[in-house]
């Protein structure tokens, strides 16, 4: 019921964002430009004739995708544009070609790169994934996939209310962009989807987080490197792989993550819960100033670790150690449940090794036991109530 209420009210407050811009801002429906609703047609250069119009405005502009279903094929939606202020209103669903070697090998599906002040509200995109999870999943030769949700080099950007559905790759990311507002978002995907992770960010600062619902069969939320001043705030995550730093530390040379918040956020049945995972190997990364609080476990294999042996197929890293510099992560009131015996797993760089790991008040158990804990290289201090015991 408190669902449904919430949903009604997020409807409402979208209508009269809609309204309100449409009072002071030209309007271009995708139906002007030869659009067909019928979920068939091929939409992409209606789309992309009104984006050519709304970007070329001086005024502020809406693009109006009205109710129905929309084709689209892969689409790049590029800026710099005359206005910093366009709104995409989506009251529909766009669709992705059912046949995913159409866009599978575009790495993109949705993109809008070098824009400033882009808003995309409301509407579902469906990337109709599950034939492309289908054929990796048997081991066959296939595209890569296309994420669904693309911004790069952008700044000032808002996506509120949106549904994506069963994307081939990753839901939405973020790459080179500055001062990104996420909210109301609800992502979905099979718990066995390969590489759907929910949304991912990379040398980006100033993006947030909120009020959202992640389930995928990977990363509910992945944080590359560059990310700095990132908030996750009221999100809940599961099934997947949880909220996960890194992987980090790939390359020799590549920028850190640093002040990173996730608070207030439920975990349930996931790999992971709160993960930061490097590369076995030498690197110029770092990870410094993060805050995880107020989280709630509900069964989850791994709920707190730290991975700096990360090498998939034991192929170039074997035997060394990450450079990446793990310091100054606080875990705040983490309460739950883990699928596991070991609850905490600290297994830092020997030659760079974790400091100033800071615990408290975290209770997490293992059948109504207590849950086990284990620390290599990691230095740091426990406050309050810890269970399992601080191995630090």
């Amino acid at each position: 019921m408190a669902k449904d209420h919430i949903s009604s009210l997020l409807a409402a407050v979208l209508t009269m964002f809609y309204t309100i811009s449409l009072a002071t801002a030209a309007r271009y429906s995708v139906l002007n430009y030869g659009a067909m609703s019928d979920g068939r047609t091929d939409s992409t250069k209606a789309f992309l004739a009104a984006w050519t119009q709304a970007c070329g405005s001086t005024k502020p502009t809406t693009l109006y995708v009205p109710r129905g279903k929309f084709l689209l094929r892969n689409v790049v939606f590029n800026g710099p544009c005359k206005n910093n202020a366009i709104l995409v209103f989506i009251a529909g669903t766009l669709v992705a070609p059912s046949d995913y070697r159409v866009i599978g090998n575009a790495e993109n599906w949705i993109s809008f790169q070098y824009v400033n002040g882009v808003t995309v509200s409301g509407g579902v995109l469906d990337g109709q994934g599950p034939g492309l999870w289908a054929c990796k999943n048997s081991g066959k030769n296939c595209p890569g996939g296309a994420t669904s949700l693309r911004f790069s080099n952008s700044d000032n950007i808002v996506v509120s209310g949106l549904t994506s559905l069963n994307s081939q790759l990753y839901h939405v990311v973020f790459n080179g962009c500055n001062n990104v507002k996420v909210q109301g978002v609800t992502l979905s995907a099979s718990g066995n989807s390969p590489n759907t992770d929910g949304i991912h960010v990379q040398l980006s600062s100033g993006v947030t987080i909120l009020n959202s619902r992640i389930r995928t069969g990977d990363d509910c939320v992945s944080i590359g490197a560059g990310t700095a001043n990132l908030r996750i705030e009221n999100v809940a995550c599961g099934p997947g792989h949880g909220i996960s730093i890194g992987s980090l530390g790939k390359d020799l040379q590549e920028p850190g993550v640093e002040n990173v918040t996730v608070k207030t956020v439920t975990i349930t049945g996931t790999q992971n819960g709160l993960r930061i995972k490097t590369w076995g190997r030498p690197s110029s990364g770092f990870v410094r100033n993060v805050l995880f609080q107020h989280v709630i476990m509900n069964n989850v294999q791994n709920p707190i670790v730290i991975d700096q042996n990360y090498c998939p197929d034991n192929e170039n890293c074997p035997g060394q150690d990450s450079g990446v510099k793990i310091s100054d992560v606080t875990y705040q009131d983490v309460h739950g449940t883990s699928a596991t015996k070991v609850a905490v797993r600290f297994d830092c760089s020997k030659k760079k090794p974790c400091t100033g790991i800071k615990m408290e008040d975290v209770k997490l158990t293992y059948k109504n036991l207590p849950a086990d804990a284990s620390c290599k290289n990691a230095d740091g201090t426990a406050f309050g109530v810890i269970q399992p015991s601080s191995c630090l």
